[in-house]
């Protein structure tokens, strides 16, 4: 009756198309013994993994412009700086020197934009910025 069966399963037609069998999964690697060159490697590499994803968050790109504000002044003494992480979120700082006085201001910048209006030397700071940026770089 065996014989038959089998028989019968191989002549007979098939409806529909046998659906592929999936691969099956890799077996997962085991956990290297603690105290290992390969365990320690591992931990090394996930820490690193760490560190690379909290340093997007830091300032890590800079951009000065110098410039003169008066016509009075020389020496190009005033100047505004561009610090951004890899987002284009930071801050520009600008001092300008006259010979009287000098003051500083502190602009917010989210993805190379800042709700306060920004100098034509600050805009050139981060267009700086935004230039030095590569497709594949993260600052885009």
């Amino acid at each position: 009756m065996f014989a038959i069966q089998a028989h019968r399963d191989r002549t007979a037609p098939s409806a529909a198309p046998a659906a592929p069998t999936p691969a099956p999964e890799p077996d997962p690697q085991p956990e290297p013994k603690p105290g290992t060159v390969k365990s320690e490697l591992r931990r090394l590499t996930k820490d690193i993994d760490t560190t690379r994803g909290a340093l997007r968050d830091t300032i890590q790109h800079l951009a000065i412009v110098r410039y003169d504000a008066f016509g009075d002044t020389g020496g190009k003494l005033s100047w505004s700086l561009a610090l951004l992480d890899d987002h284009g979120d930071g801050v520009v700082l600008t001092s300008i020197n006259s010979r009287a006085d000098a003051r500083t201001y502190a602009k917010e910048v989210r993805t190379f934009t800042s709700e306060s209006k920004l100098s034509p030397e600050e805009e050139e700071a981060l267009e700086t910025l935004r230039k030095e940026a590569t497709p594949t770089d993260p600052l885009l």
